[in-house]
């Protein structure tokens, strides 16, 4: 009787290190995944749909010249860019602008979010700035 009982414990502890082994594993392969989504969320902004390519010389000489050059380039080519590219820009502009006029960066901010919604590729970008600027 004592062999039997020896048995049955050797035989389930076998099988809980088995299935430790197994929701180890998935565990594992949970975290590869959420790193390789969190790779392949990452958005490169040269690559959102909107902008010319005509106009992609123009835009980067006026973020190099900060708040101004990106408020000028937007007054003049603002009507050729679409959303998502156009909404980026803007928020870019929102927060070169947030030192100089906090007031003008939260108006354009607010008018960025209510344009975007949860299906845009910028909303993770809009609700990281949005404690800024409420």
């Amino acid at each position: 009787m004592t062999k039997l009982i020896a048995a049955v414990i050797i035989i389930a502890c076998l099988w809980g290190g088995w299935e430790l082994f197994l929701y180890w594993d998935s565990i594992k392969n949970e975290q590869e995944t959420a790193k390789k989504a969190a790779v392949a969320s990452v958005i490169v902004p040269e690559q959102l749909p909107g902008l010319p390519q005509s106009l992609e010389s123009s835009l980067q000489a006026a973020q190099r010249q900060g708040a101004t050059g990106l408020r000028n380039w937007l007054k003049t080519y603002g009507q050729a860019v679409q959303d998502p590219r156009k909404a980026w820009i803007e928020l870019d502009y929102c927060v070169a602008l947030s030192r100089e006029n906090p007031s003008e960066a939260k108006r354009v901010f607010n008018n960025v979010r209510e344009r975007t919604g949860p299906a845009s590729p910028i909303w993770k970008r809009v609700k990281e700035l949005e404690k800024t600027y409420q």
